[in-house]
C-alpha cells in the first residue's frame, strides 16, 4: 500500500519526552515527503506552537491543530477550517476552575488565555514554555473578537482524573478529551483529530486506505482509527494500543521514523 498523507501526534509521538524533534526523525520525515507522501501534524497544540516543527522541517501543506478544532495551512498560516466552541456553557466550567484551584486556558487559533498571565505558577509556566506558548491575559466575553476553538484544564494527573470524573456527570455540550495525563480539553461536539483528518483528506481526494496515522494519547484515536494504518506508539495507554492496527517503539525510541522506514521507505 502506497500512503499519500502520514498524519503524527506531536507530542509522545513525534517529539521526544525532553520536547526535542531528534535529527534522524526529522531526516525520515524530509525523505517520505520527497518521496510523495503529505505530512500533517495532528496535535493538541495550537498552530502558532505546530507550524515551527513543520517549518523545521522545510515542509509545507497543513497542521491540525488544537485536537481537531483548527486546521491552518503551514505557509499562509489562514484558518481553513474551525469547529468553533459556543461559549455559553463555559461559565460554570470557569466557576468550577476558579473555585476548586485548577488551572484552565481558553484558546482561539492562534491565541490562548488565562485568568492572570503574570502570576503564573513555576510549574504552568514551564509548561507553556514546553508547548512554545506564551499565554495572554483573558479578556471580558464581549472583548474576545475571534472564535474559541479549546478550553484546556491542566494539573496534577490525580486533580485531572477527578475533574474528568466530575465534568463526566454535567452532560456538557462539549467533546471533552485527554490530551496528556495532565490535560483535559473542551471543544466542539463534532470536533476531533478524525474529524477534521477527514475534510482534509476529503479534500484532496485521499481514500482512509491511503493515510498512515501515528499517535499516543486518547486523543489520537479517533484519527488511529480513521486511517488505513493507525499506529499507536509503545508509550501508549492500552486502551490506545488496543485501538490501533499495531504498535511501534515508544516516542523516546524514536517509533515515528521506524514506523515510516517499516511502511514506506522500504516499500
Amino acid at each position: 500500500m502506497t500512503y499519500k498523507l502520514i498524519a503524527l501526534d506531536v507530542d509522545g509521538t513525534l517529539l521526544n519526552d525532553d520536547h526535542e524533534l531528534t535529527e534522524w526523525t526529522q531526516e525520515t520525515l524530509i525523505q517520505a515527503s520527497r518521496q510523495g507522501a503529505e505530512i500533517v501534524l495532528c496535535s493538541g497544540r495550537g498552530p502558532a506552537n505546530t507550524i515551527p516543527f513543520m517549518k523545521q522541517m522545510g515542509l509545507d501543506g497543513y497542521v491540525i491543530t488544537h485536537n481537531g478544532a483548527v486546521t491552518a495551512q503551514v505557509e499562509t498560516r489562514e484558518v481553513i477550517h474551525q469547529f468553533a466552541l459556543d461559549t455559553q456553557g463555559l461559565e460554570p466550567i470557569m466557576t468550577y476552575c476558579r473555585e476548586n484551584g485548577v488551572h484552565f486556558d481558553i484558546n482561539t487559533a492562534f491565541g490562548l488565555y488565562v485568568d492572570q498571565p503574570e502570576g503564573l505558577e513555576l510549574q504552568v509556566r514551564q509548561m507553556y514554555y514546553n508547548f512554545l506558548a506564551e499565554p495572554l491575559k483573558l479578556p471580558r466575553w464581549a472583548d474576545m473578537t475571534e472564535p474559541l476553538a479549546k478550553f484546556t484544564a491542566f494539573g496534577p494527573i490525580e486533580q485531572m482524573d477527578a475533574v474528568q470524573r466530575e465534568w463526566t456527570s454535567w452532560n456538557l455540550p462539549y467533546y471533552m478529551t485527554r490530551s496528556g495525563d495532565f490535560f483535559i480539553d473542551l471543544m466542539h461536539p463534532e470536533a476531533s483529530k478524525g474529524a477534521a483528518l477527514k475534510m482534509l483528506a476529503d479534500s484532496k481526494g485521499i481514500a482512509p486506505s491511503e493515510i498512515m496515522a501515528i499517535g499516543n494519547y486518547f486523543n489520537d484515536i479517533t484519527m488511529l482509527t480513521f486511517a488505513g494504518k493507525g499506529i499507536a506508539m509503545d508509550n501508549s495507554p492500552e486502551e490506545v494500543k488496543a485501538a490501533s492496527d499495531e504498535v511501534t517503539l515508544s516516542n523516546n525510541d524514536e517509533g515515528v521514523a521506524h514506523a515510516i522506514h517499516k511502511y514506506i521507505l522500504s516499500v
